[in-house]
C-alpha cells in the first residue's frame, strides 16, 4: 500500500479538491481503472434508464454472468456525491457479478454541484422501487432476493436505502457497505488521524461536501445514517473498512448501531490499506480478498 501511495505521489497529479468539479470528474474517470484487476467477461451487459421522480432519466447498467433468473445487487458508486460514474466502477461491478453469481445493477445517480442533497438519495430510492417493479417482468431478475451495496458515498446511499426499504416493508437480503460515510461532521479520531490521507484527506472531504450539502442539512439521517432514530429491523449488513481511512471510525460506529438494534452484522477491517483500496486489486491483495469476502456474503445472503 505504501508503494502504491508513493507511486501516486510521483505521478504528480493535482488533488481533486484543487480542481473544478467538472475537471475532477474527468480526472477521477481517467484514473479509475489503473490499479484494478482485469475486467471479467460476462454473458450479459445491458444499459437502460431508470425514471426518477422528477422525470429525469438516470443511466443504469445491468451485469450478469448468465441469462438465468438471478438475485440482484443494486450498486451505488463512490465519489463524494461529486465524482464517479458507472464507468469508474465498471470492473468492480463485473467482479461482484462474476464472483457472487448474481446480477448487479449500477446506477448513475445525479451528482453535485448541479444536483445537491437530497437528489442522490431520491435517485437511489427511485432505483430501488424501479427494480422492485420492473426487475422481474422486464429483466428476468429475482427481485425477491435483492441486496443494496456501495462504496464510500455509495455506501451511505445503500445504508439509507436499507432504512427506507425497512420503512416501506420491502425485504432486503443484505446491505453491502465498503467504507461508508455515516457521520454528520467528520469529527472522529480517524478523521483527525488521517486528515492528510493518503488518498482521502480532510480537505477533499470538505470539498466534496461543500458541493453536495448545506451545513444546515448535515444532521439529516439521509446524509448521516448514524443519526437515524431507529434502525431496528433493517437488513443484515456486511461492512468492509480500510484501517488507514478517515471514515473507518464512522463504519465501526454504524456497525455497532446496527448490532445494538439487533441487525446481523459482519464487519471486516482490512489492515494497512486506505480509502478506495477496493479498486486497487491489481496491486493490493487485500482488495482482492475484500471482493471475495463480499461475494461470499452475497452468496450466503441469497442462499446460493
Amino acid at each position: 500500500m505504501a508503494g502504491v501511495v508513493e507511486r501516486m505521489a510521483r505521478a504528480g497529479q493535482p488533488p481533486l479538491d484543487a480542481m473544478t468539479p467538472e475537471a475532477a470528474k474527468a480526472a477521477y474517470e481517467k484514473g479509475a481503472g489503473v490499479l484494478e484487476v482485469p475486467k471479467p467477461a460476462l454473458e450479459r451487459i445491458e444499459d437502460f434508464v431508470v425514471p426518477a421522480r422528477d422525470g429525469a432519466a438516470l443511466p443504469a447498467r445491468l451485469y450478469a454472468p448468465s441469462h438465468a433468473e438471478l438475485p440482484v445487487l443494486l450498486y451505488f458508486h463512490g465519489g463524494g456525491f461529486t465524482v464517479g460514474s458507472i464507468a469508474t466502477h465498471d470492473t468492480l461491478c463485473r467482479v461482484l457479478a462474476s464472483e457472487a453469481v448474481c446480477a448487479v445493477v449500477s446506477l448513475d445517480y445525479r451528482l453535485a454541484p448541479a444536483h445537491r442533497f437530497p437528489t442522490a438519495v431520491h435517485d437511489a430510492w427511485d432505483a430501488v422501487q424501479f427494480l422492485q417493479r420492473e426487475g422481474a417482468p422486464r429483466f428476468g431478475l429475482d427481485t425477491g432476493r435483492l441486496a443494496l451495496g456501495g462504496d464510500s458515498a455509495g455506501g451511505t446511499l445503500a445504508a439509507v436505502c436499507a432504512i427506507l426499504a425497512r420503512d416501506a416493508g420491502l425485504p432486503v437480503a443484505l446491505q453491502l457497505l465498503f467504507y461508508p460515510g455515516t457521520g454528520a461532521w467528520q469529527d472522529t479520531d480517524s478523521y483527525r488521524r488521517f486528515a492528510d490521507g493518503p488518498v482521502l484527506t480532510a480537505s477533499l472531504v470538505r470539498w466534496f461536501f461543500s458541493h453536495y450539502i448545506e451545513d444546515a442539512d448535515r444532521e439529516d439521517w439521509r446524509f448521516a445514517p448514524l443519526n437515524a432514530e431507529d434502525v431496528e429491523g433493517v437488513a443484515p449488513a456486511w461492512i468492509g473498512l480500510a484501517e488507514c481511512d478517515p471514515a473507518v471510525d464512522d463504519g465501526v460506529a454504524y456497525a455497532d448501531k446496527l448490532r445494538l438494534a439487533g441487525a446481523p452484522v459482519a464487519l471486516e477491517i482490512y489492515r494497512g490499506v486506505v480509502h478506495e483500496f477496493i479498486k486497487m486489486g491489481r496491486a493490493i491483495p487485500e482488495a482482492r480478498q475484500a471482493l471475495q469476502d463480499a461475494a461470499v456474503a452475497l452468496r450466503q445472503a441469497f442462499g446460493r
